[in-house]
């Protein structure tokens, strides 16, 4: 038996409009936005670096809509507040993640990235970490994590390297027991062993605490003559103030968590002036054309320049992911992949940029700086 189909004009229609319909959503699908996740301190006590990665890769962001963003599909950024709490940073992974993000820039502090990186990880979503310096954080084996900072190894030698040439002989080591801050002391540590620097100290103190004073008490009994302070900005300026305060003027170095400005806010000019760290180069000492031209833009903007280096590293994550998305599409292990594999020597923000099979930044440089009589960072 034939069977024989007939289609009426209300048929043809809804068949029209079924047409019309899938047409425009494949055309929906194809022009939809890349979510871009910006994951980060934007409030807390490192709120300041937070903000500043915000504005710095939404500037960016911007600029690259403007040009007609990924082959011709708009960026989003996906604002992620992990309040520089590991708790916090969980949930905030989460929800980025169900906003349908294609890789995250961030985080910043060592430990908030610790407890994401699994999460990422599972969900197929890669992380390029902007200020995570611990070694541990690459060395799981993650294929899917990356990061524009250098590593606390690299640092620990510079560090160690510093305090020795500085001339400084007795050393009192303090951390806050975080990550980052514990490792870059062990680091640091073991290397003084060998070079004739002597420890006479060796505690952490409690993150977020408001009077160091017994600390430091301590620390004077032992007869240090340097202060090598392994932590964040925050506990930073205020163990500069309080030993001003007691007449104390040891001198004292710290890590590239101490690059910021609030840690000159935090002591005042005084008790921060002579005040030693090192890190990558801050924003007014790079000087290439995009780093430049960015700083313009940013200032233009916001009547500030970045308070740290840690934003422009953000701006650098954004840089690379743009790359690997335009080459490989939105899915994470080709997005991965390509950071492995295809990004060889990209004109980053702050220098050429590569990864090994780590997932690690090759090739970045420390320098050694000191704080002026005006607060401003002096590299030497």
């Amino acid at each position: 038996m034939r069977t024989t189909l007939t289609l009426t004009t209300a048929s043809l229609a809804a068949l029209g409009l079924a047409l019309v319909l899938s047409a425009g959503t494949a055309q929906a699908q194809a022009e939809a936005s890349i979510k871009i996740g910006l994951m980060g301190p934007i409030t807390g006590q490192w709120a300041s670096e937070g903000q500043d990665m915000l504005n710095v890769v939404t500037i960016l962001a911007e600029e690259l809509n403007a040009q007609g963003g990924i082959n011709g599909r708009r960026v989003e950024i996906v604002p992620g507040d992990d309040g520089g709490n590991p708790k916090t940073a969980a949930l905030a992974a989460q929800r980025l993640i169900a906003e349908g993000v294609s890789a995250v820039v961030g985080t910043y502090g060592s430990s908030v990235t610790a407890s994401v990186q699994d999460i990422y990880d599972e969900a197929g979503v890669v992380q390029v970490a902007t200020g995570s310096t611990s070694v541990a954080l690459s060395e799981k084996g993650l294929k899917l994590f990356f990061r524009t900072c250098p590593r606390d190894d690299e640092q620990g030698r510079f560090l160690a390297a510093s305090v020795k040439n500085l001339g400084f002989t007795k050393a009192a080591i303090v951390h806050d027991n975080t990550s980052y801050a514990k490792g870059l002391a062990d680091e640091a540590r073991a290397i003084f062993r060998d070079s004739g620097v002597s420890e006479v100290f060796y505690d952490a103190i409690t993150p977020g605490d408001r009077d160091y004073t017994a600390t430091i008490t301590k620390i004077r009994a032992a007869g240090p003559d340097v202060i090598v302070f392994t932590g964040y900005y925050p506990e930073a300026g205020l163990i500069l103030r309080q030993k001003k305060e007691m007449n104390w003027d040891v001198p004292m170095i710290g890590g590239d968590a101490t690059n910021n400005a609030a840690l000159v806010e935090g002591a005042g000019n005084e008790a921060a002036a002579g005040y030693y760290f090192v890190s990558p180069p801050g924003p007014s000492d790079i000087k290439g054309a995009k780093a430049q031209k960015l700083l313009e833009t940013y200032s233009s903007r916001f009547d500030s320049v970045p308070s740290s280096v840690w934003s422009i590293l953000a701006g650098d994550a954004f840089g690379v992911i743009v790359e690997a998305v335009k080459a490989s599409g939105t899915d994470g292990a080709a997005i991965a992949e390509y950071l492995h594999t295809g990004l060889k020597g990209y004109e980053g923000l702050t220098g050429l940029i590569s990864f090994n099979e780590k997932g690690d930044r090759i090739g970045d440089v420390y320098s050694l700086y000191q704080v002026g009589p005006d607060g401003r960072f002096v590299l030497k």
